[in-house]
């Protein structure tokens, strides 16, 4: 049977967003990386974090396993892992394949992708989650309602298979379910994913986390735990306002890290980053998903700045000389992503005025991802966030760090968006080649 060898090469499956961090850092570590492409062309999204010339060879799949899996056999890669989402299940079914002694749980693959069947791992586990149901059916989703007694309150409705918030859609008193579920089956999401089915679940109120972790051999470990915090951008319930390092040692940490730690168990996850949303509610912790990947939009590169490691950092570091692994992480300086929000759709005139963001006296990065002429939408989603940018402030006193935030958002009010049409074919920004976030 076939093994990973540890001075083969190491292979990212569609190293875009974080997972493009890779190449470079084992580069670092003496390390040669190979990619293979789940697509046979490159998503927009990812384009900009796409660099083939970090790589000594460009692996495409083409819907055949066969030649790919022998391929990277010829070359005894020491690990296979996904670079973002729509690798994920490529990588698992390479790994299992090629280093089965890393690989994670194959029956469980699913599990590590689709939002239904990771929940119903982690209830068959007996780890409490929200109340759901996926089917294509909305006879089904009318009788589910009224056997959870869930008539009259607040759902979401969503894709199992989509990422960045993408098509993610609350319904305030379950009024017009119907036409959400609808409105989106049978249409392929921002991923090129057929929606033949949409998860429908209770809405879940309290505050949302973020826990990353590097595993190997089924141990976790966590490398950052971060606090959401979302708004109400007109009728757009997931508009990220800001993402928070937290201090280890805060209290409700412990009890976030434990229950992350069994969701992993019970997806299978035993190698490889992780990157897992939990909303922690009066009734205590619940599932938003689990992605199986690192980070996304570039995270670990400010996570290293907080806390002088990441997932990325940590994955070369055990893949390149097996040094031990850290079982949890600590926090050197405190960390926010101030996220840039649009409250309306039109032309942009005075970007310039976001300058200012850099003479504060917290700030450390400042992604702006459009220019005057720019159309810019709504902010409705993490995607239309991050096009439009982020400013990442850094401090030793938090306080100061969170003047800094409001003086951000004061900055960001004095942008000028001039109405239009939306004419056909107008220009409209970019996806910034990095941005923390869950692409």
């Amino acid at each position: 049977m076939p093994r990973s060898d540890p001075n083969g090469p190491a292979v990212i499956v569609d190293p875009y967003s974080s997972g493009g961090m890779y190449a470079p850092t084992f580069a670092e570590a003496g390390v040669p990386a190979v990619a293979v492409l789940s697509r046979p062309t490159i998503m927009d999204v990812y384009r900009p974090s796409y660099h083939p010339e970090h790589f000594t060879e460009v692996i495409a799949f083409d819907g055949n396993l066969e030649p790919v899996a022998g391929r990277l056999a010829e070359l005894a890669p020491r690990c296979i892992l996904p670079g973002t989402e729509i690798g994920v299940e490529l990588a698992d079914r390479l790994a299992a394949l090629v280093t089965p002694d890393l690989a994670n749980v194959p029956a469980l693959t699913a599990a590590r992708r689709d939002k239904w069947e990771m929940a119903a791992a982690a209830s068959a586990a007996g780890i409490p989650v929200l109340a759901q149901i996926c089917t294509h059916d909305p006879g089904e989703v009318a009788a589910w309602i009224e056997r959870e007694q869930l008539a009259g309150r607040d759902l979401v409705v969503k894709p199992p298979k989509s990422a960045s918030t993408d098509g993610v859609t609350r319904v305030p008193r379950g009024a017009g379910w119907r036409e959400a579920f609808e409105a989106q089956l049978g249409r392929p999401n921002k991923w090129d994913i057929v929606n033949d089915r949409m998860l429908v679940q209770e809405y879940a109120t309290g505050t949302e986390y973020v826990v990353d972790a590097f595993s190997h051999g089924g141990v976790h470990t966590i490398t950052d735990v971060c606090r959401y915090r979302k708004m109400a951008n007109g009728p757009y319930m997931a508009v990220y306002d800001s993402m928070e390092w937290l201090p280890p040692d805060e209290p409700g940490i412990a009890e976030l890290v434990g229950y992350t730690k069994a969701v992993l168990d019970a997806v299978g996850l035993r190698n490889g980053a992780a990157h897992v949303e939990v909303m922690r509610t009066a009734a205590g912790p619940r599932l938003i998903e689990i992605n199986a990947r690192p980070h996304g939009g570039g995270q670990p590169r400010f996570c290293l700045v907080a806390t002088g490691d990441s997932q990325v950092h940590r994955a070369v570091r055990h893949f390149a000389s097996r040094e031990p692994v850290p079982e949890h992480y600590e926090l050197l300086l405190h960390t926010l992503v101030v996220f840039l929000v649009s409250r309306r759709a039109g032309i942009l005139r005075n970007v310039e005025t976001l300058d200012a963001v850099r003479q504060l006296p917290s700030h450390h990065y400042a992604a702006i991802g459009v220019n005057n002429g720019d159309r810019i939408e709504m902010t409705r989603d993490l995607l239309s966030t991050l096009s439009l940018g982020f400013v990442v402030l850094t401090n030793q006193d938090r306080h100061q760090m969170m003047i800094d935030y409001a003086a951000v958002r004061r900055i960001e009010q004095t942008l000028v968006v001039e109405p239009d049409a939306a004419p056909q074919g107008a220009k409209t920004p970019a996806f910034p080649t990095s941005g923390p976030g869950s692409a």
